[in-house]
């Protein structure tokens, strides 16, 4: 199957996106034509990345040294101990701003090389493989790093654009099922934030995506890949369009962080269950026709990802976790809401109370 190429411009840098099968098996050739050369390299690799991936990487990075450090990648290790123990390999062999820091594995590896790639000397390559569904559709293009501390989900961090991103589809395979539907929550945020199209795309091919369809998949993830590019080539520090990326967020992170981080709730599942919540409000708040809302909340239901949302907004302290999300800018909530299918509306405040009384309603 072809390789398709994305090329991403911000203000800060110009790279791309490469997303196929089997570009691996032609890294020089790509680091090559990408004008990207380096001393050092260091590896961080997620420990559940099948290590045959690993393997066939390693061989086709050419450079004088080549360091390998594992990552337990969990929400709770998203955090400054673990900035500081890949900051303390770099400076022990002395790295450069001209070497590279390469990152293999999911989104919360990839938001932690990156972090430590912006703040070693200010600034070294970062290359970034993401080796699941969700990274490869989000968590990759844009540039947003971080980490996690007690006050809520990346709420320390930068924005530091990678000079390369190889979304090596061939990972894919390894995925558990429930990784995979992970992913397709942000396809599906995607689509509804861009184009009814889209969203009536997935509802043909939801099962082909699931289960790996070749084709299908890579254009999803293509697609998905455009409609980043699109908004941050506008917006690339969330000033105000990018905001819309957050559609389902809110709810999404309070979600996570209520929950303790803990295995039984994964990302993607909160974003699944942060737009139920969020197409729910945006009925409630006349903003989306019910015909609209049915379809979407129907559509999620389909994928039976087997969470209760009654029993995690049953959890402590939802709201404290919502309140304290980087888009608020006053003692309001700030929510990405829906008009229509493809027509997101940003920038709308809501009083706490409202927001208590809507997860009130929710638990009956």
């Amino acid at each position: 199957m072809k390789v398709s190429k994305l090329l991403i411009k911000t203000k800060d840098k110009k790279y791309s996106i490469f997303v196929g099968k089997n570009i691996i098996n032609n890294l020089p050739k790509v680091f090559k034509n990408e004008k990207i050369f380096f001393n050092k390299c260091l590896l961080v690799i997620d420990k559940n990345v099948p290590k045959v991936m690993v393997l066939k990487i390693k061989k086709k990075i050419k450079c004088n040294i080549l360091k390998i450090k594992t990552f337990n990648s969990n929400e709770k290790n998203k955090n400054y101990k673990n900035v500081n123990n890949i900051l303390n390999v770099l400076f022990k062999l002395n790295f450069s701003r001209d070497d590279c820091l390469v990152s293999i594995g999911g989104g919360i590896t990839g938001d932690v090389v990156g972090f430590v790639a912006s703040i070693y000397k200010r600034g070294i390559k970062f290359i970034n493989f993401p080796t699941t569904l969700l990274s490869q559709v989000d968590s990759s293009i844009g540039g947003k790093t971080g980490v996690n501390n007690k006050y809520g989900k990346n709420l320390i961090g930068s924005f530091y654009q990678p000079d390369l991103v190889i979304s090596e589809t061939s990972f894919l395979k390894y995925l558990p099922k429930r990784e995979i539907i992970c992913g397709y929550g942000e396809i599906l945020k995607h689509a509804l934030i861009a184009d009814e199209k889209k969203f009536n795309f997935l509802e043909k091919n939801k099962r082909k995506i699931i289960n790996l369809n070749d084709y299908i998949l890579t254009k999803v993830i293509v697609d998905s890949c455009k409609i980043k590019k699109n908004v941050i080539e506008k917006d690339e520090k969330e000033k105000n369009l990018r905001k819309i990326l957050n559609f389902g967020h809110t709810f999404a992170h309070a979600f996570e962080a209520s929950q303790g981080y803990k295995k039984k709730l994964n990302h993607g599942e909160a974003v699944l269950l942060g737009i139920k919540c969020a197409v729910k409000f945006s009925q409630k708040s006349k903003l989306l026709s019910k015909e609209n809302c049915t379809r979407v909340l129907n559509h999620i239901d389909g994928l039976n990802i087997k969470k209760n949302l009654k029993n995690i907004i049953k959890s402590k302290n939802i709201i404290k976790f919502m309140k304290a999300d980087k888009k608020n800018k006053s003692n309001k909530i700030n929510l990405i809401l829906l008009k229509k299918i493809g027509q997101p509306k940003i920038n709308l405040n809501f009083n706490v109370s409202k927001i208590k009384n809507f997860l009130y309603n929710e638990l009956n």
